[in-house]
């Protein structure tokens, strides 16, 4: 008994101390793995983990792995700067669970009025228990939804709060797989080694051993179910209950399904309603509809957490929080933007235009509009096919094309014929003829059905104004139309078909065809005619012929088709009937954010489509041709530069003729969006002036036009850049240095320059490589402070000979400054001082100062608080003292001493220009001046014919004041 006891003291010994050797070993491994975690890849340590690790800890392995994997977001997100994360940028959009006999239902638009008759139910909830599914089964759920309702945005937010243990935290492990992985897998495999395949870590996990019921602890979740072919007849798919057996991947995911291979696994599936019946209803416990942002609120907050994270900065925002209110009022007036946001990726595309409108940095990488829409359309239609469904258990990349050249060639066409015809809105019948064409086989039909399941809805939604035509009036049922989601979409997707040769004649077609067949087959003429008799008639070997003997031939007529793309290009750029149309990126803005006010007078008959040649432009980028060959739609180097030779040419020839402010603007865009720098040089070596009066500047348009100008080589110089009534800021200052350094008369008239730009434009003219000649600085608040800033330049700067600083609150200190600065630039001719509250001593001062000075010929004094005596002074004072002195013309008033002054009418059309902006008291105070001088004078003259032009003169200061105070002066220039 003494040694039994002895025997058992001392295995529980041996036992002990086993355990604390393995506990050490475990603690070891334990440090090592989390050292190898944290380095910058993060990736390496997967052999160690895989072999020494623990069950608990390969699980933890796997959460960090997954979290750090499923955080990464696409580049596209970089649209925003990086300010996003998936934590705090998603947004739940609404999940209805659906019967069995009812799973095809589709849910309407936000149009509808009533709210869905199915609860809502969050992911989590769907893998509660039912009675359907006795004990020991795991949930086979089924989430599906059209393109864009938020599927796979939905689960990667599931995997990363399952790997915080916010969600489903009773399952111990979630593998998640995508389906267009697995069926690109040619090699036989395991559910283990699909598993390890991926996730190297849980390679021989017990929960995976099918051991037990272990499995019900696992949640396998498997994204884009279309993109596989699934077949669950037992004669196509062998039953298999063995994780280790190597089988093909549907079949392995077939059993999972069947509930044949670990049953007490529960399963999540994501597919499109295309592919809702690939699985049997009795392998499916819960179908659920992912219906995307149902209401506004919704949308709201999706906006909310998108744009109001700018970096921090309060200015911006304040910015971002009346963008929001004006989009969300737009949203809740149920306009047509509404009805798009109803998806989430028209959410994400209504924000990443936004942010590319609103918030502009001075040191931004490039990004275009063209991009914005490229880069949407490739998150949702990237890697995605139009399958034939030809044979179950054939893989589907051998029968597949791509789905965005197909919608290129149906939607696209539609596009374009809209585009063509002016036309936004179109009818069921309209729809059949352009979507549906010409079926003629199965393949087709069944191509044609899966895209107006999955897709159509996407690109175009019921027209919101219809529809209400139609709740009035319910018995006119042909009423009903339909326009694209989001109207510059209509212009992208038509520019692409252009650009991609869809809208090719047939001849073009033929010659492309026989030129393909040319050179593909060899030099044997019995060969090639052989070849070509079975699918050509005989009708047109005679072109075959010519092709061959003159294969220059079909190069010609290629080329004029690329020339004809150019030359749509051109002519849609300089529509007569748009010119009076705002500019392109305020036409995208009013559109997202709606009008608010009156609305704005439209002077062309039908729609303007002035976003479809910048697309056309913008296509041709190298950067949207990458992305473009990832969708499948290629636009070769040879066609770009066909293009560009001859739009060049159209170009320069347009721009030769006087154009408005908005035409040059969407110019400029035009320009940037293409992204060719040698195009735009050659184009902006034909402009020598820029004039963009009254264009509401923002910072996107002031980064275009420093852009486009940074293209030009340094001699390159504009004789005038006009950027006067643009509401320019000192920030949107700041961005467009870089054109101001090509420019010798600058134009900043009536913007909202303050002191602080007075630095920024001082440090402009000292800048060597800086040439300004004219500076034009009226009406910008200014003050003394900024005047005396500026004023700092004149010793220095030696470029300068016109400088206009009226109405910019100078004062008799800011005069007497500028008359101490005077003698020490010698290059100045004229100075406008004008309306800046300037007394008779200091306005002495400044033209004494002037008269001394060798090349100052002009001085605008007018609209100053100057007394008679002062304004006699100063016409004495401009006179020179000796003959061989310049004369200094000083423009106190419309009279010079008793005489008319000469510049009597610049300086009316000056006040009446510029009267509605100035304090109109002030002004009728200087009219009534003006009358009293012209009375005066007039008594002076002994002359009939000059008290004549007195009177005349009066007449028209006279209808100046009549205008002033009925208001009727034209609107400031």
């Amino acid at each position: 008994m003494q040694d039994l006891i002895s025997l058992i003291a001392d295995v529980n010994c041996r036992v002990s101390v086993s355990l604390q050797l393995s506990q050490l070993r475990g603690a070891w491994r334990w440090r090592r793995v989390e050292v190898s975690l944290y380095p910058a890849t993060g990736f390496h340590c997967r052999t160690f983990c895989s072999t020494t690790s623990g069950p608990a800890e390969s699980i933890e392995i796997h959460k960090r792995k997954l979290f750090l994997w499923f955080s990464h977001l696409p580049r596209e997100e970089k649209l925003f700067c990086g300010y996003f994360s998936p934590e705090t940028m998603h947004v739940d959009p609404l999940i209805l669970e659906r019967k069995a006999e009812e799973k095809a239902g589709l849910l309407s638009s936000v149009l509808q009025t009533q709210p869905p008759s199915c609860p809502s139910v969050t992911v989590e909830q769907l893998f509660d228990p039912t009675d359907a599914w006795r004990d020991g089964r795991g949930l086979n759920v089924l989430l599906y939804g059209a393109v864009g309702t938020g599927k796979s945005t939905v689960v990667r937010k599931l995997v990363l709060d399952w790997c915080t243990g916010t969600t489903l935290s009773h399952f111990k492990l979630l593998v998640p797989f995508s389906c267009e992985d697995l069926g690109q897998l040619s090699k036989v495999a395991s559910l283990r080694d699909l598993v390890s395949r991926k996730y190297l870590h849980l390679r021989k996990h017990p929960l995976l051993s099918g051991e037990g019921n272990q499995a019900k602890d696992v949640l396998f979740v498997f994204n884009g179910m279309e993109k596989m072919k699934l077949d669950f007849r037992i004669g196509a798919t062998e039953l298999c209950s063995d994780p280790n057996e190597a089988l093909p991947a549907y079949v392995v995911v077939v059993n999972l399904l069947r509930k044949y291979l670990l049953p007490e696994a529960s399963i999540l599936v994501t597919t499109r309603l295309s592919a809702l019946d690939r699985i049997p209803q009795k392998y499916v416990s819960r179908y659920a509809q992912i219906c995307g942002f149902t209401d506004p609120e919704r949308q709201r907050a999706y906006f909310t957490s998108r744009l109001l994270q700018q970096g921090g900065e309060t200015a911006c925002n304040h910015e971002a929080q009346s963008v929001i209110e004006l989009l969300y009022l737009n949203l809740q007036r149920q306009s047509q933007l509404a009805t798009a946001c109803f998806l989430p990726s028209y959410c994400w595309l209504t924000c990443a235009t936004l942010h590319f409108l609103h918030f502009t940095g001075a040191k931004e990488p490039i990004r275009t509009l063209t991009g914005i829409y490229t880069s949407f359309l490739r998150l949702n239609f990237g890697g995605e096919v139009l399958g034939t469904g030809t044979g179950t258990n054939v893989p589907i990349q051998e029968h597949q094309s791509s789905l965005m050249l197909y919608v290129v060639r149906t939607v696209g066409k539609l596009a374009f014929d809209g585009v063509t015809y002016k036309r936004t809105s179109f009818s069921e019948k309209e729809l059949e003829q352009w979507i549906g064409g010409k079926t003629k086989t199965d393949e087709e039909l069944h191509q044609l059905a899966m895209f107006r399941t999955d897709v159509l809805d996407f690109f175009l939604a019921p027209s919101v104004e219809s529809v209400k035509h139609l709740a009035e009036d319910p018995s006119e049922s042909d009423q009903r139309r339909y326009v694209f989601a989001v109207p510059a979409m209509q212009e992208y997707l038509a520019a692409l078909y252009v650009v991609l040769g869809e809208n090719k004649s047939a001849l073009e077609k033929l010659t492309s065809q026989v030129s393909e067949v040319i050179g593909q087959t060899s030099e044997d003429v019995n060969a090639l005619i052989n070849i070509l008799s079975k699918f050509i008639p005989l009708r047109i070997f005679a072109v075959f012929n010519l092709l061959k003997l003159f294969p220059k031939l079909f190069e010609k007529i290629s080329s004029l088709n690329k020339g004809s793309i150019a030359r749509t290009m051109a002519a849609e750029m300089f529509r007569t009937e748009d010119s009076y149309n705002e500019d392109v990126l305020d036409q995208v803005e009013k559109s997202l954010l709606g009008v608010h006010g009156p609305q704005p007078q439209q002077y062309s008959k039908g729609q303007p489509f002035e976003l479809y040649p910048i697309f056309m432009g913008g296509l041709l980028h190298y950067g949207n041709r990458v992305l473009l060959q990832q969708l499948g739609c290629s636009i070769q180097s040879t066609t770009v530069a066909k293009i560009t030779h001859v739009l060049r040419k159209y170009l320069v020839r347009e721009l030769s003729k006087p154009q408005p402010p908005e035409e040059l603007m969407d110019l400029l865009v035009l320009l940037y969006e293409f992204q060719n720098p040698r195009l735009t040089a050659e184009v902006l070596a034909s402009i020598r002036t820029i004039r963009l009066t009254n264009i509401r500047m923002t910072p996107r348009k002031c980064f275009v036009l420093s852009s486009v100008l940074s293209c030009s080589p340094a001699s390159y110089h504009l004789e005038e850049l006009d950027l006067s009534s643009c509401l320019l800021t000192h920030e949107m200052l700041q961005m467009l240095w870089p054109a101001f350094r090509h420019t010798h008369n600058l134009n900043l008239q009536f913007n909202s320059l303050g002191p602080e730009s007075c630095i920024l434009l001082r440090d402009l003219l000292l800048d060597p490589k800086s040439s300004i000649k004219s500076l034009k600085l009226c009406d910008n608040p200014l003050l003394e402070s900024g005047g005396c800033t500026l004023l700092e330049v004149l010793p220095e700067n030696q470029s300068l000979t016109h400088l206009s600083l009226m109405h910019t609150g100078l004062g008799d200190q800011g005069a007497l400054k500028l008359a101490e600065r005077l003698q020490q630039h010698m290059g100045l001719q004229e100075l406008n001082v004008a309306y800046n509250n300037i007394g008779d001593n200091a306005a002495l001062t400044l033209v004494d100062a002037c008269r001394e000075h060798p090349s100052i010929h002009t001085v605008h004094l007018y609209l100053n608080p100057l007394s008679d005596v002062g304004k006699q002074t100063l016409y004495v004072r401009g006179v020179p003292k000796t003959q061989s002195g310049l004369r200094v013309k000083v423009l106190a008033s419309v009279t010079e001493g008793s005489d008319i002054s000469e510049n009597w009418h610049p300086i009316l059309d000056v006040i009446r220009e510029n009267a509605s902006s100035w304090d109109r008291q002030r002004v009728k105070q200087q009219l009534q001046v003006f009358l009293q001088d012209l009375e005066w004078g007039r008594r002076q003259q002994q002359s009939f014919w000059k008290r004549l032009h007195f009177r005349r003169v009066e007449k028209g200061v006279r209808q100046t004041l009549h205008m002033l105070e009925k208001d009727t002066l034209p609107p400031s220039t």
